[in-house]
């Protein structure tokens, strides 16, 4: 048979009985058309992350490639709306203008997390791929392996052509959706992923994103405004009120790109009008611009959880402070034991991000608004959620009664539970003090109000030693209103004397005295007299503190007639002395304060209060300088540093040490007075008091003594109160914090006051 070249049929050799007709059909193959430069437009005004931008371009750059560790995936993580996309898109054009993928870029949007889109699969990412690739429809398989097969085979092929060239899958939602889309070995090809799950797998590069800061926040307004209208400068020139909608947007990007959107619509808005209406609003979560909304990007996430994941972050949102520990997580669920699994897989999703330390978690303030929300509307979990707060409100009075005692404790008393000693326990109180102050601020809601008041007593001591006098402001006025709507005069009179303990520590005196003298009154209507002997001793304190000591010292005289006329009250009538002895000494009667000072430590000595008796001796100090008496008061003022030592209170170490150099400096001992002032800069530095640290070392190296300074009477101080008291009707174990002791009646007092006049001169 004879073999013919050329477009035809040959039918020799056919068997042919009759006619016949022969059809043919030729097709021409060209090349299929690609898809190679397919990156979506930037987004405009694009601020804020240069950081993050420097990491996504080294890792991508050329001179990142070649070797054994190169970066092949890198995944761009975050919470809904956080930006992602945007940041993703801006280095691939800036990777591209910087000629790093000759080879093309193919993008494709995966819907992981999208309402009216089903999530891509992997065979069908792979089929959109190869045909951006150039192949023909027929040629594509039907499994996803062989897809996948062909799909690196074709990048090698456009790798060994044009160059490496970049992947960029957005909007992942599946670890999976990722792992067909690997390029092969041997290839500089990228893929650049963005997904708000954390994808450790396949050896990614973990980019997770965050709220904008505020000043990036500030800017994505002012562009947004300025590329709708370039002479829009409202944002600008309304500073105050952007920096307000960016906070109330809470620096989520798509909340800022909303408010954005809504001001250009209405070029004659004020930014201030806008930020008063969200204000009104009081839900973040309903911003919206007719086609984006903050709720509906969250609800996208959330409609992913499993019903246990639901349960947990609901429970999440309701948790006190800007973060909880695994110890508060337990306590919300009910558990011993942490839910793990569950807290790890929300983690991946970004809607629980890792708090500060580890074992410790937070909530964005927009994911905890939600995470409300939804509480708010599923009847099941908002009943769960009312009994896991009032778990977590038994679990801190437990814990802060423990450590509230140890802090208390002295020689003879049964050992607290819970915790071995002191560092123990301020230890614990550190860590949860966030949350131990929002926690009392659910006293507002009837069925907490009786555990949030007790909570609030027990956080006295504690937050007057670490000095949160704005904290102590806050739970005192949480329990004070909480105990006036409970309607008893012992409970109000004594939230109503914590207050003023609270409001005299932060220096607030005429605060102070109005708060006591409702204290009083109310301790006279219960018919309380012991109470109004301790409403009467922190009024006295607080009239010193106005400079009225002539008022003072009748205050603090009634008080200790009425400690002694009830039940001898020793350690309280102590603290009663020490204040009247700074009054006296205020009012020039020298002698007389040292007398007070002097029956003030015999029995704080005899109580056991020996931290009180390095309080009494400080001030005993000052008023036997004040005598003239400088050798004496030197001695008292060591006694003083020793015992702050022993408890390691170093704040009020500094302060007696300033105390003891001014007398070593008044004694003529120049080279005395200067060791001690080290001594107080290194004792404030442990105190984490910078600014007192450095004029302690400013004093030490003045070349000459100043002249000795007149003595000054010791300031009484605030915020040192007493623990829990008698427990009270209403409201078990609230108690009238002494106002004496609150205010450190004290040590403290006299170096800080004499610190003042040094900085008045």
């Amino acid at each position: 048979m004879t073999e013919y070249d050329g477009d035809h049929l040959d039918f020799r050799g056919g068997n042919f009985t009759g006619p016949f007709t022969a059809k043919a059909e030729f097709h021409e193959h060209g090349p299929a058309p690609t898809a190679l430069d397919a990156l979506p437009m930037r987004v405009g005004g694009f601020t804020g992350r240069d950081s993050e931008l420097r990491v996504l371009l080294d890792v991508l750059a050329p001179s990142a490639s070649g070797g054994p560790a190169t970066v092949v995936v890198t995944a761009v993580s975050g919470l809904g709306g956080i930006g992602k996309t945007a940041l993703a898109v801006e280095a691939a054009h800036q990777a591209c203008e910087r000629g790093w993928f000759p080879g093309g870029v193919l993008f494709i949007d995966l819907h992981g997390y999208d309402y009216n889109e089903e999530s891509v699969s992997a065979e069908q990412a792979l089929e959109a791929l190869l045909r951006a690739l150039g192949t023909a429809s027929q040629h594509i398989p039907s499994r996803a392996e062989e897809r996948a097969a062909l799909y690196r085979s074709a990048l090698a092929e456009r790798a060994r052509e044009r160059g490496p060239m970049l992947i960029l899958a957005d909007n992942v939602g599946l670890s999976e959706q990722v792992r067909f889309l690997l390029p092969g070995g041997g290839v500089n090809h990228r893929l650049l992923v963005t997904s708000r799950e954390r994808l450790p797998q396949h050896g990614a590069r973990l980019l997770p994103l965050d709220e904008l800061t505020p000043r990036a926040a500030f800017d994505l307004l002012d562009r947004a405004l300025r590329l709708a209208d370039p002479h829009d400068h409202r944002i600008r020139h309304e500073t105050w009120a952007a920096e307000k909608l960016a906070s109330l947007c809470k620096h989520l990007p798509l909340a800022l790109q909303i408010a954005a959107a809504r001001l250009a619509l209405d070029r004659s808005k004020p930014v201030a009008e806008l930020t008063a209406e969200l204000t009104a609003l009081r839900d973040p979560l309903a911003l919206d611009d007719g086609e984006r909304s903050v709720r509906a990007a969250f609800e996208l996430s959330y409609r992913r959880l499993s019903p246990e994941q639901t349960r947990l972050l609901g429970l999440l949102a309701l948790a006190p402070g800007p973060e909880v520990t695994t110890q508060v997580v337990n306590a919300l669920i009910g558990a011993e034991s942490p839910p793990v699994r569950t807290l790890e897989a929300l983690a991946r999703a970004h809607l629980v991000e890792r708090g500060t330390q580890r074992g410790r978690w937070r909530l964005h303030d927009l994911v905890k608004a939600f995470g409300i929300d939804m509480v708010r509307r599923d009847p099941a979990l908002a009943e769960e959620g009312e009994a896991a707060r009032s778990r977590v409100l038994a679990f801190f009075c437990r814990w802060t009664e423990a450590a509230d005692a140890r802090l208390r404790w002295l020689d003879g008393m049964p050992q607290p539970e819970l915790f071995a000693d002191r560092a123990a326990a301020l230890e614990w109180l550190d860590e949860q003090r966030a949350g131990l102050v929002a926690a009392v601020q659910w006293a507002q809601e009837e069925r907490y109000a009786a555990a949030a008041v007790r909570l609030a007593e027990l956080l006295a001591v504690y937050l007057d030693w670490r000095r949160h006098f704005d904290d102590l402001i806050v739970v005192s006025s949480a329990a004070q209103q909480a105990a006036e709507h409970a309607g008893e005069h012992r409970s109000e009179a004594a939230a109503w004397s914590n207050l003023g303990n609270a409001l005299g520590g932060a220096g607030r005196a005429a605060d102070a005295i109005e708060a006591l003298t409702h204290a009083r009154q109310r301790y006279q209507l219960a018919g309380d007299r012991h109470g109004e002997a301790i409403a009467l001793s922190s009024l006295g304190a607080a009239l010193r503190d106005e400079g009225r000591p002539a008022d003072a010292i009748d205050a603090l005289n009634s008080a200790l007639a009425l400690y002694q006329l009830t039940a001898g009250d020793r350690h309280r009538e102590a603290i009663a002395w020490t204040t009247l002895g700074l009054a006296l000494a205020q009012d020039g009667r020298a002698e007389a304060a040292i007398n007070a000072h002097t029956r003030s430590q015999g029995l704080f000595r005899a109580t056991g209060d020996r931290h009180r008796e390095g309080i009494a001796c400080n001030n005993l100090g000052s008023a036997l300088m004040q005598a003239g008496r400088v050798r004496e008061a030197i001695e008292s003022y060591r006694r003083a540093v020793g015992i702050y030592q022993e408890f390691e209170d170093w704040y009020r170490t500094g302060r007696a040490l300033e105390n003891l150099a001014r007398a070593h400096g008044a004694a003529g001992v120049p080279h005395q007075a200067r060791d001690c002032w080290l001594r107080a800069a290194r004792a404030f530095a442990e105190a984490d008091a910078p600014d007192r640290a450095a004029r302690a070392l400013a004093e030490a190296e003045v070349p000459a003594p100043a002249p000795p300074a007149p003595p000054v009477p010791a300031e009484s101080g605030w915020g040192y109160p007493h623990g829990p008291g008698p427990q009270l009707p209403g409201f078990p174990g609230v108690s009238a914090l002494d106002r004496t002791s609150q205010r450190e009646s004290s040590a403290e007092a006299a170096g800080d006051q004499y610190v003042q006049e040094q900085d008045r001169r």
